[in-house]
């Protein structure tokens, strides 16, 4: 979800927040720092869970097949486990984001 629709839930004072996914049967979540001209794998890979990238700081690069997508602070990019990927950084900074393992349903 990429809508940067910020919203204030209800009872909280001076806070937003944004949706970045629905409901899901999340396996394990991660926090990477991606180094400059870090990422991984050397070569794409499948499996048969999904991703959800979260990037928090910096721009992530996601490779899918013959494509890519440029995944910047507060955006987030759900790809999925069976199509070939990798994730490098695409910052001349140190790019942080959080990996969401997804199980089908």
């Amino acid at each position: 979800m990429q809508d940067n629709l910020f919203f204030t839930p209800p009872d909280h004072v001076h806070f937003l927040a944004q949706k970045l996914y629905g409901k899901a049967n999340i396996s394990d979540c991660s926090i990477a720092y991606l180094e400059q001209n870090g990422g991984g794998p050397l070569q794409n890979h499948t499996h048969t869970h999904d991703h959800l990238f979260i990037v928090t700081e910096g721009e992530a690069e996601i490779k899918l097949n013959d494509e890519s997508v440029i995944v910047r602070k507060n955006e987030s990019y759900l790809v999925k486990g069976m199509i070939p990927h990798s994730v490098w950084n695409h910052a001349e900074q140190t790019t942080i984001m959080i990996g969401i393992s997804i199980m089908p349903a």
